[in-house]
């Protein structure tokens, strides 16, 4: 076997913070009519900050093992491979979620009714696109997304770019072009969250083309924050950095500076968030297992929730239930998500991962020569 590599399992319980941040955030913004009344306004920035952790884990689990020569080497199809594993099977079981809740949902009257305002073949192009996770056509009664049938697929998308690119070229980027890159990204995010006042684009085809800024300047600092060592001392990590995150989320609209304030935050605050969380490879006791509980959810609970949103504000909409009714309810379905998500992660995700693992990714390559010790 390969040496082990450490693993950062305060970023992991990070990761969790956020997700279940943008879980409750996606209910807010149905229950309320708009972001200067959502106590969670700035949450949709887990997204970036979502980039960033990807940046910096790409870079620790993969540049070493991509350079020439590197003795557990990783072919670039091996790569990619491995990338598909850890991420399409859930992917794949969101869009199973949210084409049901889109067919099933009881909510939206008659307007959805295949033949009516949306024929049985755009459907199934619909449907075949998003399994490749590709851009689709907007569908009735959705927002106007990018990826209609599981919103939250537009970010994995912008993963998969980043996957590619990282394969490709990032893990071979020279240290002044990638502080030139992040230095570029950088102002161009802050450019464009000055254009719009805010950074919550990006997500539908009306301003499709902040994704990609989007991603481009918090994954190019995770992984520079990775190459650099950045690495920060601070007490009770999870907790703290957790606070510091939650405070992101919830803080008050800036006026016209607002924009500039979310662009901090992802250019200055999230990089040092990663180099605090990276300050501690190990977490001990019921803190440790509560950040690899929130770890391993994360992803399940972020990917497959947007179907139940959606159903969620239809009720809302339609029946116009009472404050308590509405507030149980709300409480209840997110509950029944993180269970959910709790359930595909052990019987589908885990068992079909290891599979595809056994059956597809590289086996470990050692260069002649090599040890035996260290194979």
């Amino acid at each position: 076997m390969p040496p082990s590599k450490s693993h950062y399992e305060v970023l992991d319980g990070l990761r969790g913070t956020a997700a279940f941040c943008v879980l409750m955030f996606h209910f807010w913004e149905m229950l309320v009519p708009d972001a200067a009344h959502n106590p969670m306004r700035h949450t949709f920035l887990a997204v970036d900050f979502f980039f960033a952790l990807s940046g910096f884990v790409l870079g620790h689990a993969y540049d070493a093992r991509l350079a020439a020569g590197a003795q557990d080497a990783l072919t670039l199809p091996g790569f990619f491979r491995r990338r598909l594993i850890r991420l399409h099977p859930m992917a794949l079981a969101g869009l199973a979620i949210g084409v049901t809740a889109y067919l099933l949902d009881p909510f939206v009257g008659d307007t959805q009714r295949i033949g009516e305002k949306i024929s049985l073949a755009t459907l199934a192009g619909t449907i075949a696109l998003s399994l490749f996770l590709l851009p689709t056509p907007n569908v009735p009664n959705s927002f106007g997304e990018t990826h209609s049938l599981n919103g939250p697929s537009w970010t994995l998308f912008q993963e998969y770019i980043a996957n590619v690119l990282y394969g490709f070229f990032g893990h071979k980027l020279t240290r002044r072009l990638h502080v030139g890159l992040c230095v570029a990204s950088a102002a161009v995010l802050a450019w464009t969250a000055c254009h719009f006042n805010d950074l919550g684009h990006g997500w539908g085809w009306a301003d499709f083309w902040v994704a990609p800024v989007r991603l481009a300047c918090p994954f190019l600092t995770g992984l520079l924050v990775y190459r650099l060592r950045l690495r920060l001392s601070v007490p009770q990590p999870f907790v703290l950095l957790s606070l510091v995150l939650v405070a992101v989320f919830v803080a008050p609209l800036m006026g016209r500076y607002n924009g500039l304030f979310e662009a901090g935050c992802v250019i200055v605050v999230f990089p040092l968030v990663l180099a605090a969380g990276a300050g501690v490879t190990r977490t001990q006791g019921a803190t440790g297992a509560l950040c690899r509980f929130m770890g391993e959810l994360s992803y399940p609970v972020y990917i497959i929730h947007y179907g139940f949103v959606y159903v969620f504000a239809h009720w809302n909409w339609s029946t116009h239930p009472a404050p308590m009714r509405l507030g149980l309810v709300a409480a209840g379905v997110q509950v029944g998500i993180v269970i959910l998500a709790y359930a595909l992660l052990r019987w589908f995700d885990k068992p079909v991962r290891a599979w595809l693992t056994r059956k597809y990714a590289d086996p470990v390559r050692v260069p002649a020569g090599a040890a035996q010790a260290n194979v």
